[in-house]
Order: structure tokens, then sequence, then C-alpha cells
């Protein structure tokens, strides 16, 4: 709603790196003005490229004053998922915000700065031009060539936006793992287990920002390790005999024997079926229990929409990977390959099998988790079709798996298009959940 600027208005800060002009907004002194993703705001943001906004997710409007006053406006939150932020503090409610006032909409989310147009004297008194006049060319006044303390030294004037924009948690936990990994040269178990744990929390972070909301990382962590418990806990081996030996998903067969269309319906049951509900376990628990807690720790805690089941399917999916690649394929190449030409090349071949099983994870475990997780929180959105949505996310999730694991027999060239094919799913369920959230 670009328009008339002769009092006050919004200019939306651009990202570093980002093209395109700043955009401006009239800040009306009757209406209120309406920030989100909703089409119906006055400022409608594109929910592709701030997904950490809300449909409806700040409210300005002017406060009148006294003839001569300075110009001010009342800004209040509503309730937003990811909160709104003034001057880099978080909004409790509303605030009265000026000229130079700055607000973002969740962390390193849009920034806008509130401005206000002051006439000059001279503008106010110059002549009103007729058709034939000529303007003479506007000068600029001539910068400054003084250098400040703060530009020579700029870490002492970005404040919390050295933690909110710039990354430096991720960095930090970059450093502190690197340092790790130094200290633990030689020893290959720890040094596994280090880098496996960074490169997995990586690859999350990336599903992480693509969702754009926020939960709690001891909720996600929790995820985790109630499917590496769930996994190493008798519980498995009810789901094996359950899955593996009175369906169909028997592999105690010779694999590369078996025709492509045996290999799936097994790996469907074996893989698919039996893996996919253990994964979701934690996120069916999760979203029992926040029904049963009270506000804010529902909203914490539990499954409330698609994007909640995402982050916490795609969690749970890294204690699976984790554990399945440190505790099974990892030491048993390490130990065929020590058998077959020494300890030290089976190490090597260890590794190069740990990195691509953990950044696959994206395209693999958590995809199929994650997209399961988006059924599991559209339930909640949809409780009259509750068992119908969760049916149709189980039996897809389990299909991609068994897909992705019958695949290697055929070519790597049909492996990788699964991949793709898997990924793809979960972005597309990313996305539709970013446009149905609630929030």
């Amino acid at each position: 709603m670009t328009g008339d600027l002769s009092e006050g208005f919004l200019r939306q800060l651009l990202s570093v790196g980002a093209a395109g002009a700043e955009r401006r907004y009239s800040l009306d002194t009757t209406d209120e003005i309406a920030i989100g993703r909703d089409l119906n705001c006055q400022v409608v943001l594109d929910s592709n490229l701030y997904g950490m906004v809300s449909r409806r997710h700040t409210v300005i409007s002017h406060i009148t004053e006294f003839a001569g006053a300075t110009p001010s406006w009342l800004v209040c939150d509503l309730n937003s998922a990811n909160g709104t932020y003034v001057n880099g503090q978080k909004l409790d409610g509303c605030r009265i915000c000026r000229e130079g006032d700055r607000i973002m909409l969740g962390q390193n989310g849009p920034e806008f700065i509130i401005e206000v147009n002051k006439p000059t004297q001279a503008a106010i008194q110059a002549p009103a031009t007729s058709p034939g006049d000529v303007l003479a060319p506007t000068i600029k006044p001539p910068q400054s060539d003084s250098v400040s303390f703060t530009q020579l030294f700029p870490i002492f004037s970005t404040g919390r936006d050295l933690t909110q924009k710039a990354y430096l948690i991720p960095g930090i936990i970059t450093v502190g793992f690197v340092v790790l990994m130094f200290a633990t040269v030689g020893e290959a178990r720890v040094f596994n287990l280090l880098l496996a744990s960074y490169l997995a929390a990586g690859a999350y972070y990336f599903i992480y920002q693509l969702c754009g909301k926020h939960k709690p990382w001891w909720v996600l962590l929790a995820c985790s390790l109630a499917t590496i418990l769930i996994l190493i806990s008798p519980l498995l081996q009810v789901f094996i005999i359950i899955f593996r030996k009175i369906l169909p998903g028997n592999l105690t067969t010779d694999v590369a024997a078996l025709s492509f269309p045996i290999l799936l319906i097994r790996m469907f049951f074996a893989a698919g079926l039996m893996e996919e509900l253990l994964k979701a376990l934690p996120v069916l628990g999760a979203c029992w229990l926040g029904r049963r807690l009270p506000s804010p720790w529902r909203e914490r805690v539990g499954v409330l929409e698609p994007l909640d089941g995402i982050l916490m399917g795609t969690a749970s999916a890294v204690g699976f990977t984790l554990l399945e690649t440190l505790g099974q394929y990892v030491p048993q190449i390490i130990q065929d390959a020590t058998l077959q030409v020494g300890e030290g090349v089976g190490e090597l071949v260890g590794l190069q099998l740990l990195i691509p099983r953990i950044l696959g994870s994206v395209a693999g475990h958590m995809a199929y988790s994650g997209y399961l997780g988006y059924f599991i929180g559209l339930s909640v959105l949809k409780p009259s079709r509750r068992w119908q949505i969760i049916s149709i996310g189980y039996l897809s999730a389990a299909a991609l798996h068994a897909l992705w694991n019958a695949s290697g027999i055929i070519s790597p060239l049909v492996l990788a298009l699964v991949g793709v094919l898997s990924y793809a799913f979960l972005t597309a369920a990313i996305l539709k959940a970013r446009a149905l959230s609630p929030l």
C-alpha cells in the first residue's frame, strides 16, 4: 500500500545482500495498519520469503496528539508465533513508537523503521512553479570524511544484531566442535561421534530455517533422545517381531537375489512401516502431552499445527540416523574393511560412509519423518478427519522410505532420483504448512 507520505511511513529495510528497492508504506492517521501474511492486511508480506511472520502479526495505529506534538504510533503484537521486536526488545502487548524506532517481525525477520517527512523551511516558502519554470538541480550536501569509533570497530555498535542476524550462536557452536575434533584426532569413535553430531545438527538447522517457526531447542533435542531410547529399549524387538516376522517384512534372505517388486514389498513393511512408526512415537507423544498442558507449555511442547509436526518429526529422525549410523553401519563397515585391508583403511572407509549417510538424511530419514509429521500436525487442525489424515501420511512416508531402500539394486541414478523426490515431498509439505499456519 505505498502511497501518500505526507506525515509518517514505514520503510522496510533490506537484508544484507538482498536485491531491489526499499518499500515504503504510508502510516494512515485514522485506520489501523495490520502487517502479516494475510491478504487482508494493509502490509502483506510474502509467505515464501517470510515464513516466520504470522498471518496477522502486528498492528500499528496512530495516536492523536496535540498540534505541534511529536507524531507517535501504537505498535501491538497480535499474539504472533515468533513475536514482535521494537529496537531489539521483544514486545509484550503494545508500545508507543516514534520516528526512528525499528520494528522487527520475529527474530531475523523483516524489519521496518518509522520515518516522518519533515519539509524544510525553504521548501515551505518556495513559490509554486508554473509549467514553464525550470527546476534547479538538487544539490546534495557533501559527506563528511570523518570516521567514527564504531565505524573503525563495528563490533561495539552491532549490539543484539550480532546474535540475531549474524548467526553468532551457530558460529560459536562450529568453533566448539572444531576444537573438540582437533582434540580427539586419533580417537576414531569419539571423532566420528563429534563429526556426525555436527553434520546432523547442520542438516537439521537447514530444515529448521526452511520451516521458519521457533520451537524450543530442548523440545527438539528431547524428540531425538526419545527416539534413541526407543531404539535401545525392548520395544524395538516387539516391532521387529510384528513387522519382520508376522508381517511380510522378512529381510534375512539375500537382498541382491530378490526381484525389485518383492524387495519393495518387504522394505515397505520392514523399513517403511516399522521405522516410520518408531520415529513418529515421540511426535505422537508430544501431541498427546500438549493437549493436557496449560498455555504457554502447550505451545512449547505440543503439536498444534503441521509446522510443529515437521520440526519434531525431523528432530526424531536425527536421533534415529545418528544411532543407526554410529551404532550399526559404520562399525560394521570398519570391521569388514579392517579384516580385508587393515585397521587404518577400515577407519577411513567408516568415515567415508558416515559423511554421506548423515548429510543424506535431509533427503532420507528426515524427509520421511518430516513428511509424516506434517500429517500429524494437520490432523490437529482437522480433528474430525484425524485418522484418515494420519493414515495417508503414514502410508505415503512408508512408501517413500521403501522406494529408497529398494531402488539401490536398480542403479545409482534411480537412487538419486528417489532422494530428490523425497526431498521435494518434504519441502512441499513445509511450504504448505507455512501457508496453513494459523499463527
